[in-house]
């Protein structure tokens, strides 16, 4: 496993390698005139690349081996046949090819039947929402979950929804009784400087580029206003969703990109100390810590007994050892911290 996660970079190249190689071989000028007259052989060559080698070197990349990944990236190896190679020399292979479309439809019509399960579920979902006590960004999901089948689709459209929700309607509702993570920093003045500068170079790229290329002044300008709305959600969801304490956990979370619950019986021990506190963060740390003109440093980090699962963008999860933690009261939470330590 030790040379997999090393090799990472390794893997990554040879996938683009094999993807590139296959381009240039039936693509480009060069590629057609070294073909042999009798294209069978290389043809059987190059889905072994597409169906068997790609797959397999996308999950060492990844680090993620499965049937169900290894099934859609080798359908994915058959779409990407018949794209890159001319009908007329793949036509001995067309049934390997529509095998993997066949299986591709089947997936896409699963995703969309999640889909309107969510649909079909939302006005629970809302009802059991608004009944939680957990913050909002806690008990959507959760709720979620509880109706429909965990599926990385569904997680992505709930990240939208949530960012739409927070970016357009959620600036007049009361803010929670909490501990806040942003009102003794410059963070709201920082992300309203983004903000301002996405905007400029909007108006700005958007007239020089529409006389050079329509298309590409349009995905940018969709790029762009996508950013504007995630920076304003990001902003507000700091706002409305500070640290929420219950008798046996903390849930923490920064914005719309990152959440924890914490059980107290988790927690190892505190950190306190000012050099631990200045060192910079490893890997396994999880950083609750405002984004200042100037890196901010965590008053506290709790270390572990144990991985604990956070919730990232997009619906991604992974799992962290130590939790960076700068807010507006430090002492309350600590104390807050070690009764839940005591009592569990």
């Amino acid at each position: 496993m030790m040379v997999i996660e090393k090799g990472r970079p390794i893997w990554i190249s040879l996938l683009i390698m094999v993807l590139l190689s296959n381009i240039m071989l039936y693509n480009t000028q060069l590629g057609v005139s070294v073909l042999p007259a009798e294209t069978k052989g290389v043809v059987f060559g190059s889905l072994l690349d597409l169906i068997l080698v790609m797959p397999l070197l996308f999950m060492l990349s990844k680090r993620k081996f499965s049937i169900k990944t290894a099934i859609l990236t080798a359908a994915t190896g058959c779409i990407l046949a018949r794209i890159l190679i001319p009908n007329d020399i793949l036509k001995p292979f067309m049934a390997v090819t529509w095998a993997g479309i066949a299986i591709e439809v089947i997936v896409i019509a699963f995703e969309l039947l999640l889909i309107v399960m969510f649909v079909r579920y939302l006005p629970r979902i809302l009802s059991s929402v608004k009944k939680s006590l957990l913050p909002m960004n806690f008990a959507f999901p959760a709720a979620v979950d509880r109706y429909v089948k965990k599926n990385p689709l569904v997680q992505v459209l709930c990240s939208e929804l949530f960012m739409f929700y927070y970016a357009v309607f959620a600036w007049k509702k009361k803010v929670p009784e909490g501990i806040s993570l942003h009102k003794n920093t410059s963070y709201m003045a920082f992300m309203l400087m983004i903000i301002h500068g996405i905007v400029l170079e909007t108006l700005g790229l958007h007239w020089w580029l529409h006389e050079k290329s329509m298309i590409l002044s349009i995905v940018l300008l969709v790029l762009n206003i996508y950013s504007v709305f995630f920076f304003l959600a990001e902003m507000n969801a700091v706002r409305l969703n500070p640290i929420h304490l219950t008798e046996d956990a903390m849930y923490i979370s920064f914005g719309i990109s990152k959440r924890a619950k914490i059980l107290y019986e988790d927690i190892e021990m505190i950190i306190e100390e000012h050099e631990e506190l200045e060192k910079k963060l490893q890997a396994d740390t999880l950083s609750f810590i405002a984004r200042e003109f100037e890196d901010g440093k965590p008053q506290m980090i709790l270390k572990l007994k144990r991985p604990v699962k956070a919730s990232l963008l997009m619906g991604f999860e992974k799992e962290y050892t130590k939790i960076a933690i700068r807010c507006d009261q430090p002492t309350e939470l600590k104390m807050a911290l070690h009764r839940g330590m005591l009592t569990k």
